[in-house]
C-alpha cells in the first residue's frame, strides 16, 4: 500500500485537502526501512512553524532512530500493546511540552500548542510519503528519567514514523484487521455543538 492508494481515503462530507483525507495511522511499519533524513527534517520544520500562543513555541521533540540507545529507551517506555508493533518504525518521536515560561510560570496552552505542532508534523510527513501513528500508551516518568528532562518538560505523546508495510507483518489478527478497516469519524453535526 502506498500514499496514493485510495482505499484508505476518508469519505468526507465536504471537500478537504487531499493530504488530510489520505492521512491515517498505521501500525504495520517496514522494519528494514531507514528514515529519509530530508523528509524527517521537513516534518520537524513543519512542527517548528506551527502556531503557538504568544509565539512561545513550547514544543520539544526527542527523535530516536531505530537501532539507537534512545530508540530502545522509548520502546521500553511503551505499554505492551504498543511495544508489539512500534519497534518496527524507523523513528520514535517523543512530543514534549515545555509547560513553564522563562519566569518559571505555567504555560497553560503548552499542550494545545504541542498538539498543533505534532499535527503539522504528521501532515507534512504524510505529504512526503511517511506515516505517523501517535500513541498515549507510554510511561512519561520513565522518559523524563531516561532522558534527564528538566522540570516543566512533559512528555505527552510518542509517535511512530516510517514507511508502510503490509498488514500481514503484524502478528496479532486484531491489529491486522485494524489496518484495513474502514476509516470512521463522528458526523460533523455531532462535533459542531453551535453553528449559528
Amino acid at each position: 500500500m502506498t500514499i496514493t492508494d485510495t482505499s484508505r481515503h476518508a469519505e468526507t462530507s465536504a471537500p478537504i485537502n487531499s493530504v488530510l483525507a489520505q492521512r491515517w495511522s498505521p501500525r504495520a511499519y517496514a522494519a528494514g526501512a531507514t528514515i529519509d533524513e530530508t523528509k524527517l527534517t521537513s516534518a520537524l520544520e513543519a512542527a517548528r512553524w506551527s502556531p503557538s500562543a504568544n509565539n512561545s513555541q513550547p514544543a520539544r521533540f526527542i527523535v530516536a532512530r531505530r537501532g539507537t540507545e534512545s530508540f530502545q529507551k522509548v520502546v521500553d517506555s511503551l505499554v505492551g500493546f504498543n511495544q508489539a508493533w512500534a519497534h518496527r518504525a524507523s523513528v520514535l518521536l517523543v512530543a514534549v511540552a515545555n509547560t513553564k515560561n522563562a519566569e518559571g510560570g505555567e504555560q497553560p496552552w503548552a499542550i494545545y500548542d504541542l498538539g498543533q505542532a505534532v499535527a503539522h508534523l504528521s501532515v507534512q510527513a504524510h505529504e512526503d510519503g511517511l506515516f505517523v501513528h501517535q500513541m498515549a500508551g507510554f510511561d512519561p516518568a520513565a522518559l523524563v528519567s531516561s532522558f534527564g528532562l528538566e522540570e516543566g518538560f512533559v512528555p505527552f505523546t510518542v509517535s511512530a514514523i516510517g514507511e508502510l508495510a503490509a498488514p500481514e507483518i503484524l502478528e496479532d489478527e486484531f491489529l491486522q484487521s485494524r489496518e484495513v478497516a474502514p476509516r470512521e469519524r463522528k458526523p460533523l453535526a455531532e462535533i459542531v455543538v453551535v453553528n449559528d
